[in-house]
C-alpha cells in the first residue's frame, strides 16, 4: 500500500507541477481562457472578467505549490484536501464544457499540449479518483528528509513562481509554445497537416479597406508589425517610443504596419495624436492575442519568419539590420 501511495503521489504531484509550469510561463494565455469561460456564451458570469488575470495567477501558482507540497510531503491533509477541491472544480468545469461543447480547448496545459474537451474531462476523472484515494491514505504520505525541509521547498517554490509571473507579465512568455514563436515561419504554419486537420495558423489576415495584404507582407524581407489587439485597452504610454522605433526602422529599409481589431476612428485618432508613420491593418483580435502577449507589442518578420518579438517595454532591445 505504501508503494501504491508513493506512485500515486508522484503521478499527481508531477502532473500538477507540469500543468502549472506550462501556464506559469504564459499567464496571460490563461487570463484569456478564463475570460472565455466567464463570458455570457459559456458560464454567463461576465462580472468576473476583470478579475480573470489574478484568478488565473492564483490557480497557476496553487497548482505548482500543491504539486510540490505533495511530492515533498508538506502538510499532507491540507495538501490533499486542497488538491481535491481544485480537481473537483476543474471536474465540473471541464464536464460542463465538454457536454455543452462550449470551450474547444480548456487550456489545462496552456499552449504546450492541446486536448479536446472530452479528453480533458476524462483526465480530470482519473485525477479525481487518484486524489480521492490519497485522501484516505494521508497517513502514508511522509515528509522527505528533515522536518523543516518540505516547508522550505514549498516556500522557495512560491518565491520562484512569483518572480517568474512578475517577469513574464512585464516582458513576454519565457517559453513560447505558439505557432508565432521566434523562429517559426507563418506560411509554413498555414499548411494543412497530412491528417487533414486545421493548420496551426488558420486565421492570419492583415486587411486594409479592400484587400487582405497578408500574402504580400509575408513575402517581404523586412517587416515590422506593431500589434495592438484593442486600442481601448492598450498602454498609450508606449506610442511615443513606438513612433521613434518606427522612424528608425523605416530609415533602415523596413516596412512598418500596425495591426489591430479596433474600429477605424480610434485607429486614426491614435495615428494623428502620436504622429505614427504607419497605417493600421485589421486582424482578428484572438489572432493578435495569440501572436504576442503585449498590447501593444512589436513583431519583426523576414519572409514570414518571426525573427524577433518584444513587449513595448523592451522596445529598446530591438535590433534592425
Amino acid at each position: 500500500m505504501k508503494i501504491l501511495v508513493h506512485i500515486t503521489r508522484f503521478i499527481v504531484g508531477v502532473l500538477f507541477i507540469f500543468s502549472g509550469f506550462v501556464k506559469l510561463v504564459d499567464p496571460i494565455g490563461s487570463q484569456y481562457k478564463f475570460e472565455e469561460y466567464f463570458s455570457e456564451s459559456v458560464l454567463n458570469i461576465p462580472f468576473l472578467i476583470p478579475y480573470a488575470l489574478p484568478f488565473a495567477i492564483f490557480l497557476i501558482i496553487a497548482e505548482i505549490l500543491l504539486g510540490v507540497a505533495l511530492l515533498v510531503g508538506w502538510k499532507p491533509k491540507f495538501t490533499v484536501r486542497s488538491l481535491l477541491i481544485m480537481v473537483i472544480f476543474f471536474f465540473f468545469l471541464t464536464g460542463y464544457s465538454a457536454y455543452f461543447d462550449k470551450v474547444t480547448d480548456c487550456g489545462c496545459f496552456g499552449d504546450a499540449i492541446k486536448l479536446t474537451p472530452w479528453q480533458t474531462f476524462y483526465k480530470d476523472v482519473v485525477l479525481t479518483v487518484l486524489i480521492f484515494f490519497l485522501s484516505y491514505k494521508t497517513k502514508l504520505i511522509t515528509p522527505l528528509k528533515s522536518k523543516y525541509f518540505p516547508g522550505k521547498v514549498v516556500f522557495w517554490s512560491l518565491i520562484i513562481s512569483s518572480f517568474i509571473t512578475y517577469y513574464v507579465l512585464a516582458h513576454l512568455p519565457i517559453i513560447d509554445f505558439r505557432p508565432y514563436a521566434i523562429g517559426k515561419n507563418i506560411p509554413k504554419g498555414m499548411e494543412y497537416p497530412e491528417d487533414g486537420s486545421l493548420p496551426k495558423v488558420h486565421d492570419f489576415m492583415l486587411e486594409d479597406s479592400q484587400n487582405d495584404l497578408a500574402p504580400e507582407i509575408l513575402k517581404m524581407k523586412k517587416v515590422v508589425l506593431v500589434i495592438a489587439y484593442n486600442l481601448d485597452k492598450a498602454d498609450f504610454e508606449a506610442f511615443p517610443d513606438i513612433k521613434k522605433m518606427a522612424d528608425k526602422a523605416i530609415k533602415k529599409g523596413y516596412k512598418v504596419y500596425g495591426a489591430s481589431a479596433s474600429f477605424s476612428d480610434i485607429l486614426q485618432m491614435t495615428i494623428k495624436k502620436f504622429d505614427l508613420p504607419f497605417d493600421f491593418l485589421f486582424c482578428d483580435e484572438t489572432t493578435l492575442k495569440t501572436i504576442i502577449r503585449s498590447n501593444p507589442g512589436i513583431v519583426i518578420l523576414n519572409e514570414g519568419t518571426v525573427v524577433d518579438k518584444r513587449n513595448w517595454r523592451d522596445i529598446e532591445d530591438l535590433k534592425f539590420e
